[in-house]
């Protein structure tokens, strides 16, 4: 194995500038080159990385010029499956920002090609990295069945942040973008497979491309009896009240994020912020007083957004070092997006979508 893995990265925004912040700082990584269409936001990410990478304004001349090892995709929704599937042809792994493809269909082929390639592919669920939101989900799971599942993450976004959500709304919808990370984590809670899907939506505004929504909100049914909801909503129109709720109820009780020091719904630490736990328990005694004080669990490693973004390239780096089997992995990715992509068929046609029983595509 090489001493370094050349990187190339291909988006330099927001997550491209936090993944590549990652490949710098982690010895075994070697950036050889910064990737976008836009001369303004890779010379930016250069300068910030210290200067002196290549840059490109083509993807396609990149990768056949700088030959990496590792292909990084940060790029919107609507070219990731272009660009992985090119990636593993030429034989590199992928690290690739959610979600797989703008397509359930597209989600399965770049699956079947790094299959197919040998390669590794890493999806972008950050929330799978954090130790407070491993934490969140093991206390769910020992909750009993059917669990009750409520999450939402609205944005009031403004200026630069309202302008990079409407360019994400040019192939992306927010029950979609943000959905995945919440909807994967209904699943690991449940370990359960969804049956039907229903869906709402409004456009709140008309500064967005014909037929896109700024406001959803799914409802899933899984089988064995769990229920879920999510809502997402981008704009300088949202309400800064309630727009960040985790919380989870059983037949044993329930439990909750809890923050105590709320930023702005569009600072980006906010969404993977927990800071504690509250957890209460059901059980009462014969005079019907419960009989478990409710519990705050206090969390210390709470890592900010740059961070997880680095443990995501850790976790990638064992994946290709220790050669790693992410079939499952590549399943609930590929099923979290089903799950927000029937959503978005439920918002467009305003019908329930009942799902099929999904089968491992590995």
């Amino acid at each position: 194995m090489k001493t370094q893995l050349n990187v190339l990265v291909i988006g330099c925004g927001t997550m491209g500038t936090s993944h590549a912040l990652a490949y710098r700082d982690i010895p075994e990584f070697k950036i050889v080159g910064l990737v976008s269409r836009g001369t303004a936001s890779r010379e930016k990410l250069n300068q910030k990385l210290g200067g002196g990478y290549p840059t490109f304004s083509d993807y396609i001349q990149a990768i056949e010029t700088t030959k990496p090892d590792i292909v990084s995709i940060n790029t919107y929704p609507d070219s990731h499956e272009e660009i992985a599937l090119l990636a593993f042809n030429l034989g590199a792994h992928v690290f690739l920002e959610k979600p797989i493809a703008p397509t359930v269909e597209g989600c399965i082929r770049v699956v079947q090609a790094a299959k197919f390639a040998r390669r590794k592919l890493v999806v972008g669920y950050i929330l799978r990295h954090h130790p407070s939101w491993i934490r969140f989900i093991k206390i769910a799971q020992e909750l009993g069945k059917p669990l009750v599942m409520r999450m939402n993450l609205n944005q009031q976004s403004s200026g630069a942040n309202w302008e990079a959500h409407k360019n994400l709304m040019l192939s992306t919808s927010p029950i979609v973008d943000c959905g995945v990370h919440y909807v994967d984590v209904m699943c690991q809670m449940t370990g359960a497979q969804p049956v039907r899907v229903s869906a709402i939506g409004a456009r709140l505004t008309e500064e967005l491309i014909p037929g896109m929504y700024n406001y959803g909100l799914l409802q899933v049914v899984f089988d064995d009896g769990s229920v879920g909801w999510y809502e997402a909503g981008w704009g300088p129109m949202m309400s800064e009240t309630a727009f960040f709720i985790k919380d989870v109820v059983g037949p044993m009780g329930c439990v909750s994020i809890v923050t105590k020091n709320m930023a702005e719904s569009a600072n980006i630490d906010v969404h993977t912020q927990t800071q504690s736990l509250l957890l209460h328990y059901s059980e009462t005694s014969k005079d019907g007083n419960f009989t478990h004080p409710d519990n705050i669990i206090d969390l210390a490693d709470e890592p900010d957004h740059n961070e997880l973004c680095k443990r995501e390239q850790q976790f990638l780096l064992k994946a290709i070092l220790e050669d790693l089997d992410l079939n499952t992995h590549w399943n609930d990715a590929v099923n979290s997006s089903r799950i927000v992509m029937a959503a978005d068929l439920s918002i467009r046609t305003g019908k329930t979508i009942e799902m099929t029983a999904m089968n491992t595509i590995i």
